[in-house]
């Protein structure tokens, strides 16, 4: 019978090595939640207790299993165009800043980084929007890329398919516009259509592992909501690497609930959760 605790020095076991791949800071209030999504893990594995599968993570054959751990424990809490001020200021700001300036080289692709982009919504939503933006200019490139430390939401995210109750568009049209209507089996569900998803680059990326192993570098970065799961230590440390990706003039987004108060980046405030590289 599958065990249904999880042992003081298992939990203290997973908590470290989550930690130190990926910085996830899990606190003596989240034993329930670890235990709950790795009882998962043991049932695929066919393992009984945490024991065994403690062990198999500490063992050489455990390097695929890390991958699959923090596949499950990492949070995946996402919707299209959540916290639409960045798509606003993206829209309004951004885009014409760049469109108009004059140190832009001609030819010059315009690169947005979702770098925590888990099931696509997010990378999805700001190609709906350059998609709109665009097509009232002339034909201007654009491209984004899209990362996640979960394999398993990357596969989700480069699939494109999302039930209906859960594309929420800002204006309905766009759905029309951007998205296929699934039929047969696939009735009730939505797929990004083919031109919106080909302009989107999907890459299996850790941001506390450095370097980074992007070539280019980027207008406007998205890292929302994941600095609220590391420490402190790991956010002095991941701020200036997202800078360093940044084009001089670029922007970076945090969530609204995020805050680099007191964190030294060399990046300017320009509104909240806004941050420029100037």
């Amino acid at each position: 019978m599958l065990s249904a605790t999880i042992a003081t020095e298992n939990y203290e076991f997973i908590r470290r090595l989550v930690y130190e791949q990926s910085r996830i800071n899990l606190g003596h209030d989240k034993v329930e939640l670890v235990r709950s999504r790795v009882q998962k893990r043991l049932r695929a594995l066919g393992l009984q207790d945490f024991d065994s599968y403690c062990r198999l993570l500490d063992s050489p054959a455990g390097e695929e299993e890390l991958t699959a751990l923090l596949d499950v424990i990492s949070t995946n809490v996402t919707e299209f165009f959540r916290e639409w001020r960045h798509f606003e200021f993206l829209r309004d700001v951004a885009l014409p800043a760049w469109v108009k300036s004059p140190t832009r080289r001609p030819g010059e692709p315009f690169r947005v980084w979702s770098a925590a982009c888990s099931s696509g919504e997010e990378p999805y939503s700001i190609a709906i929007l350059l998609a709109e933006f665009f097509r009232r200019q002339s034909a201007e490139e654009w491209r984004i890329t899209a990362t996640d430390i979960s394999t398993r939401m990357l596969s989700t995210a480069q699939q494109g398919v999302y039930k209906g109750e859960r594309v929420k568009l800002p204006a309905p049209e766009w759905l029309r516009a951007y998205f296929q209507k699934g039929q047969g089996s696939w009735e009730g569900h939505f797929r990004v259509k083919a031109d919106l998803r080909e302009r989107i680059t999907f890459q299996h990326l850790n941001l506390v592992q450095w370097p980074y192993p992007l070539q280019e570098k980027f207008q406007v970065i998205f890292c929302r909501n994941v600095m609220i799961y590391f420490d402190r230590k790991t956010q002095e440390q991941l701020v200036p690497k997202l800078g360093e990706q940044l084009l001089p003039g670029g922007y970076l987004m945090v969530g609204h609930s995020e805050s680099l108060v007191g964190i030294e980046h060399g990046l300017k405030c320009v509104r909240p959760s806004v941050y420029q590289k100037t």
